[in-house]
């Protein structure tokens, strides 16, 4: 049982995932308030102290967040609506966070973008792009 810790809350994310380590450096920016920690899951033996067991495995498949008082973890979109309440910037968008239908919808396209998060958007060393659209002109085919 851990003791020791700090009074923000620590998101676990995959430190080797592109889109990841790119979502994490616009969390950062958002976080003025410095509310968050950040730490790599996959390394293990940095990790913050915790009275949660936390399964090496299960961090793989979606973020995880320790509470500053490392009793409680929250993982996945759970985690995504508990940041939102501390980045001020969401404050607006997270009381629809809660309304009947969206932590149920919340949790399945968070897991679907966590499953497949190596190859949604074409990420090297950190830098992740969108694939842009052909023009319109080009991408429609003649007629007759």
């Amino acid at each position: 049982m851990s003791t020791l810790h700090d009074d923000t809350a620590a998101v676990l994310y995959d430190g080797q995932c592109p889109l990841c380590r790119k979502s994490i450096a616009i969390v950062k920016r958002l976080d003025w308030r410095k509310r968050l920690s950040y730490h790599d899951a996959r390394d293990i033996e940095h990790l913050p102290p915790s009275d949660v067991p936390l399964d090496p495995a299960a961090m793989m498949q979606e973020m995880h967040l320790l509470t500053p008082d490392r009793k409680r973890v929250y993982k996945g979109f759970r985690a995504f609506r508990y940041m939102s309440a501390r980045l001020p910037l969401l404050w607006a968008f997270w009381p629809m966070l809660f309304l009947p239908g969206v932590p149920w919808l919340g949790e399945r396209v968070y897991l679907r973008v966590a499953r497949n998060r190596y190859n949604l958007v074409p990420c090297h060393d950190g830098e992740c792009a969108v694939p842009l659209r052909p023009p319109a002109d080009k991408a429609r085919t003649p007629s007759g």
